[in-house]
């Protein structure tokens, strides 16, 4: 298969397997699976598929995994969109979810997302041997460090509280290395670990993930910060300029 059809092989099994998370579709699951079911790339959850087939795993048994990543990523969505951070109104084209269900829902939904991430990588089946278990703990425990004050959390204090004071290009990098990198390092090395339940890894496949990782977010926000100022919002699918607006220091205004 060429490269776009591998892609959307391993999109249609994530899409298939989220729509089965939080039923019946009433009351916080229906803010859960509103944001979870938007749609997207899926990028992060296709990384760690990828990364586990690359590492002598298959992708089924990285698919909730994969779930899990994606489920972290949302809920980094609906809190990064709260009018307390950048107080956006528009995301993957739909209003973003404290527009349809209010602030105080789009929290709770935002805090029960990141609370099953971590419920599906530790709950997640496979034709695993003996060596399952660990492979969740160490899934677990990556994903914890990328959500959390080592990752994503900080990088989004420091871009948030200190949004509108210049920064020099080293200062951007780290924070948009923890802000957008922590959680794409985090799928790739999800998907090695996966394999772990079938084979013994060696220290360099983690490795060449969380390098290929860190290039790769910082290639991604780079793209970001160019788009937001000369894309559109139907093209993006969320609302664009919100940079200049917030006056933030982005590598477009440094560089």
């Amino acid at each position: 298969m060429d490269f776009t059809k591998e892609m959307e092989a391993a999109r249609e099994l994530i899409e298939a397997r989220l729509k089965e998370f939080f039923l019946p579709d009433t009351g916080l699951a229906a803010a859960m699976r509103y944001s979870l079911l938007a749609g997207g790339k899926r990028i992060r959850p296709v990384l760690t598929m990828k990364f586990c087939e690359a590492a002598g795993g298959t992708l089924d048994e990285a698919l909730d995994f994969a779930c899990g990543v994606e489920m972290l990523h949302t809920y980094s969505l609906i809190h990064d969109d709260l009018p307390c951070m950048d107080n956006d109104s528009l995301r993957r084209g739909k209003p973003t979810n404290h527009k349809v269900f209010g602030e105080c829902t789009a929290t709770l939904a935002g805090d029960a997302l990141q609370a099953a991430a971590f419920h599906t990588v530790l709950s997640a089946g496979g034709q695993w041997d003996s060596r399952g278990s660990a492979a969740r703990v160490w899934a677990a425990k990556i994903l914890a460090e990328a959500a959390g004050i080592q990752g994503m959390c900080a990088g989004q204090y420091w871009d948030t509280v200190h949004g509108g004071q210049p920064h020099t290009e080293e200062e951007l990098t780290e924070i948009n290395d923890k802000k957008t990198g922590a959680l794409l390092r985090a799928a790739c090395m999800l998907g090695v670990a996966a394999s772990f339940g079938r084979r013994f890894v060696e220290e360099s496949c983690m490795d060449a993930a969380r390098d290929y990782a860190t290039n790769l977010g910082l290639a991604f926000q780079i793209r970001d910060d160019i788009l937001d100022e000369i894309s559109t919002t139907g093209e993006l699918g969320k609302t664009i300029g919100s940079d200049a607006a917030n006056h933030k220091t982005t590598y477009l205004t440094l560089l």
